[in-house]
């Protein structure tokens, strides 16, 4: 199964496309689609739009996975994030993919073990889960990998519950 990871924000959209090959995963690609204060605001959204439909038809994703705004201190950000999973949310309706979504504590409990793990347990994880040779060096995408695998875990987990495979 391939997944399209997303860790939505206007300024950076962190992106990885991970298959699972029987118990192993592969990172087939990532990056971050980054965006300019200069733009203006729909500008913005329209550039991580095109960019997840070109991933969604270059890699052909089985699945979309992102990360759910779960809370946020400073209420302009949140209204931001929301903006760019709403994108993101279209771009996978759009393609006609399943999309599913976690809270940042389930992906930190299905990558490193635990809910309130700190950010470099988990990205070190996700190294070690993609058997990276380092770490990767913007957050965002570390992040959109960490929420790739959470799904991948997540299905595996659903399978054992239902004793077999999931279509």
């Amino acid at each position: 199964m391939r997944i399209l990871g997303i860790d939505p924000g206007v300024a950076i959209t962190g992106y990885s496309i991970i298959e699972e090959n029987g118990a192993d995963y592969c990172c087939i690609a990532s990056g971050c689609i980054r965006t300019t204060k200069d733009s203006e605001p729909e500008l913005r959204l329209l550039t991580i739009y095109d960019r997840i439909t070109e991933l969604v038809t270059e890699y052909s994703p089985q699945a979309l996975a992102v990360e759910k705004i779960f809370f946020s201190k400073n209420v302009r950000t949140a209204l931001q994030v929301g903006e760019a999973r709403g994108v993101v949310l279209l771009a996978a309706a759009r393609a006609g993919i399943l999309l599913f979504e976690y809270t940042p504590l389930q992906v930190k409990q299905a990558v490193a073990g635990y809910g309130r793990a700190e950010k470099a347990q988990v990205q070190k994880m996700v190294q070690l889960l993609l058997k990276l040779q380092r770490q990767p060096a913007v957050d965002d995408e570390a992040d959109a990998m960490a929420v790739a695998l959470c799904h991948l875990q997540n299905r595996r987990f659903q399978e054992a519950v239902r004793g077999g495979k999931l279509k």
